[in-house]
């Protein structure tokens, strides 16, 4: 897409309220047009034949026909960048996550002022998802279009050092355990589900850090339990990581993988937001580097931004196996290209190959075990 090009924008919303709440968010970023609204999917069906916009935004339950109805059928006949507009309930959570399995780009909540969120944040969120959706080809993979300086009061990018001090890796206590790391942020949740679906109920303990509200983290957690074979959980505070466990960080508080004598276990912290993420891939990732080790993997996934890139670096360099998802199969190579650039993959993957590439790296590891324990 050209990126001189302003971003046409279709707003699909009941609520005259939040079309204009959008639309007037939306109309202070130069690059970005709304073209026009719609308050059901059957005026929506017409002004997507006349404005042709480059981006939807959706709202998941309407009257008439429900989103997920319309957006099924806009995916077969006249595929399109969307960003769901979802409310954060438990309902609301399960819809959102079967749309993104449709073919939704990525969801955002409501907008609402509250106390406990600027506006300003939310506009910059906003903004940032409907580039990166029109940067994105659908089930495909797209670089992200880099968001324009907004000049909105934004929270400031902080680093990992915020939320867990770089130090010299321990020392790693030999062991059979292996913990395998998963980052994603945009796409993420599908291609999660692509990575555990191809595991077998006896992999090594999964911990993932997926940027997801804290309503959606436990929907997210049971969907992905009821279709993999391993047990997959919301990680709790103190608990053991287990083979055959994945553990979902729950939204808004950060997982760090710790040590407790010859075991790994899941710490949950409150700490500062890490690129302005909590959970962070990049305090993930580096807990994975600082207790972990040689006995650690780490995938970053599609997503936009740059949160994990440098903690991917730091596994590697205590020398954890790597691994980043390719472009071609990326909804967006924002995060895996950084880490990519940084040196922080040891190995580029499609998606489709990535847990067989887990898989073989965990044997090599067993395999050495094996070897070191008969010297």
């Amino acid at each position: 897409m050209d990126i001189d090009k302003k971003i046409r924008v279709l707003i699909v919303d009941d609520s005259a309220l939040v079309r204009k709440l959008l639309t007037e968010i939306l109309a202070t970023d130069p690059s970005i047009e709304v073209v026009g609204t719609a308050m059901d999917p059957y005026r929506a069906r017409e002004k997507i034949k006349q404005l042709a916009p480059d981006v939807l935004t959706l709202d998941v339950e309407m009257p008439k026909m429900d989103g997920l109805t319309f957006l099924g059928n806009l995916m077969r006949l006249r595929p399109m960048p969307v960003v769901m507009v979802s409310s954060l309930t438990e309902r609301g959570a399960e819809i959102t996550l079967r749309a993104l399995e449709l073919g939704a780009v990525d969801f955002i909540a409501k907008p609402k002022i509250d106390l406990t969120r600027s506006l300003a944040e939310y506009s910059e969120e906003i903004t940032r998802k409907i580039k990166t959706a029109a940067g994105a080809k659908l089930r495909s993979c797209a670089r992200a279009l880099r968001p324009e300086p907004s000049g909105r009061a934004v929270a400031p990018k902080l680093s990992a050092d915020s939320a867990l001090a770089k130090k010299q890796a321990s020392a790693h206590i030999r062991t059979t355990d292996h913990v395998v790391a998963i980052g994603a942020s945009t796409g993420g949740t599908e291609a999660i589900k692509e990575v555990l679906l191809r595991m077998p109920a006896d992999a090594p303990g999964v911990v993932i850090s997926q940027h997801i509200p804290e309503t959606f983290s436990r929907a997210f957690a049971q969907r992905m339990d009821s279709l993999s074979v391993m047990t997959v959980r919301e990680a709790e505070d103190g608990e053991q990581i287990l083979s055959g466990h994945a553990y979902v960080a729950p939204g808004n508080r950060h997982l760090i993988v710790a040590r407790d004598g010859t075991r790994y276990v899941c710490r949950l912290s409150d700490g500062p937001s890490v690129n302005r993420h909590r959970p962070s891939v990049d305090v993930l990732f580096r807990s994975m580097a600082q207790n972990v080790g040689p006995n650690g993997i780490g995938i970053i996934l599609t997503g936009m931004g740059d949160d994990g890139a440098r903690g991917l670096r730091e596994m590697r360099d205590a020398d954890a196996y790597t691994l980043a998802q390719d472009e071609n199969t990326s909804v967006v190579w924002g995060m895996p290209g950084e880490a990519v650039r940084l040196g922080g993959a040891t190995t580029i993957a499609p998606l489709g190959q990535i847990a067989d590439r887990i898989l073989e790296r965990i044997t090599q590891l067993r395999d050495m075990s094996a070897a070191q324990a008969k010297r």
